[in-house]
């Protein structure tokens, strides 16, 4: 029971917080989107924005249902899951990892193209994630970015770098 002095001040601060968050990256993902060119290879109802404002409209409602539960006293339920220490302390190790791969993904793409750099982006998080099939993991991680560059360009027609594999791919 919360104290007459604290009343609806200090309740539910951190949920509101989560729920200004969340509406503000909705409005600033709708504004962004506004501001997309119109391809004019795209012909169709689909267009470069149709998702991104998708994408920011379902976060706006989502940020005001939040805030509504909050005001109607809804509180987040602490972590009680089965397989999480919730005494142990961030896993540092794996987060610098996971941090690296995707910086490295970023710095690479251009001069390296999407199928190399998305391979060393799915390798590097299945490693920092435990993995320790090195072999299977490459594999896989090239079938994930070979497949997601064609899907991109041939499915959506949205032209990703190919970098090295120019004329191969």
């Amino acid at each position: 029971m919360s104290s007459p002095s604290t009343g609806l001040r200090g309740r539910g601060r951190s949920e509101f917080g989560v729920a200004l968050f969340l509406g503000g990256l909705g409005v600033l993902v709708i504004v962004q989107a506004a501001l997309l060119e119109e391809s004019l290879i795209v012909r169709g109802p689909v267009g470069p924005r149709t998702v991104p404002l998708l994408v920011g409209g379902l976060l706006v409602v989502v940020a005001a249902v939040l805030a509504v539960d909050v005001l109607r006293g809804g509180r987040g339920e602490p972590e009680g899951g089965e397989d999480v220490d919730l005494t142990s302390g961030s896993d540092w190790r794996t987060i610098a990892l996971l941090a690296a791969a995707f910086v490295a993904n970023a710095l690479l793409i251009e001069p390296l193209g999407w199928p190399v750099s998305g391979a060393i982006l799915f390798w590097g998080s299945a490693f920092a994630l435990g993995s320790r099939h090195p072999v299977r993991d490459l594999a896989i991680a090239v079938v994930l970015s070979v497949g997601s560059w064609y899907l991109f360009v041939l499915g959506l027609g949205i032209a990703l770098p190919v970098g090295v594999l120019q004329g191969i791919l």
